[in-house]
């Protein structure tokens, strides 16, 4: 259970108030129209296309409707795309075995970078988007392919099943993710061949840079350690460690300002600067 004074209660109330067109975008208002412009040119600026990953149970319209247009406003072309649909039709992504989302992340990327010219891109990850993205760099070739993959919610360890059963509950997926129609679910278990594959001699690769930004008030990726990994080319953030008003759950990570200030400074580090934070609360997750 959260603990919080009344008055920080007070303000992070306000704080939710303020959000609200954010919360109501992530339900179903689809992204700017800047998104998925295959005729975008990169900058001089931001010569890297960002190829954005949504989470387990999610689609590409959803998960981003808040982030997707925040990074494009920066001037970067934006492409995303929903992976791993199954039983429950081309909406809910995610669900298919993390190899074959890894297969068609790889196959989505060369149609960008061959469709903007560019000779990399950066990679944006939610919950399962970081998983798979992870796979690829390791196994498909991407680490070559990517300069800068940021994660948020990231998981790289598993979930227990209560965090799979809580995902479910918070998307009204039923009974779903516990496993039945969903490959990836199974492979989310501690212990799984899938995770044991992933992270034998370590997650991180040469190349790519890779920025984790997980939140101690998980409640689906549980621990939220599962997304801090070690490595050179690593960069961790606790989103409390520096926020400490920010109670974000696992949801609500793809609305938080805190996290957008994150993930923008992960893709241009050369112009990076130290996020103001400000107080949030996901009163949905």
């Amino acid at each position: 259970m959260r603990r919080k004074p009344l008055l920080t209660t007070l303000v992070l109330a306000l704080a939710a108030v303020l959000a609200a067109p954010a919360t109501a975008a992530i339900a179903g208002t689809a992204p700017s129209s800047g998104i998925n412009n295959w005729s975008c040119q990169p900058s001089a600026q931001h010569p890297e296309p960002v190829v954005l990953m949504h989470g387990l149970g999610a689609n590409a319209t959803d998960n981003f409707a808040t982030l997707a247009p925040t990074i494009a406003d920066q001037g970067y072309c934006v492409f995303d795309q929903t992976y791993g649909t199954g039983v429950l039709g081309p909406e809910v992504g995610g669900l298919a075995p993390m190899e074959d989302s890894a297969a068609q992340l790889s196959t989505f990327v060369n149609q960008v970078l061959a469709a903007t010219g560019a000779a990399q891109v950066d990679i944006v990850g939610h919950s399962e988007g970081t998983t798979v993205t992870a796979y690829y760099l390791k196994f498909l070739g991407g680490a070559a392919k990517v300069k800068h993959f940021v994660g948020f919610g990231a998981n790289y360890m598993g979930t227990t099943l209560d965090g799979l059963a809580t995902l479910a509950k918070l998307l009204n997926l039923g009974s779903l993710l516990s496993g039945v129609g969903c490959p990836a679910c199974t492979e989310y278990l501690p212990g799984s061949t899938f995770l044991q594959t992933l992270d034998s001699g370590g997650v991180a690769v040469p190349g790519p840079t890779y920025t984790n930004i997980v939140s101690r008030y998980d409640e689906v990726v549980t621990p939220y350690t599962s997304g801090i990994i070690p490595g050179a080319n690593v960069t961790n953030i606790v989103i409390q460690d520096q926020c400490t008003l920010d109670f974000t759950g696992h949801l609500g990570q793809a609305i938080d300002p805190n996290v957008a200030a994150y993930v923008l400074d992960a893709l241009d580090p050369a112009t990076a600067t130290p996020v103001n934070c400000v107080p949030f609360y996901d009163f949905g997750a």
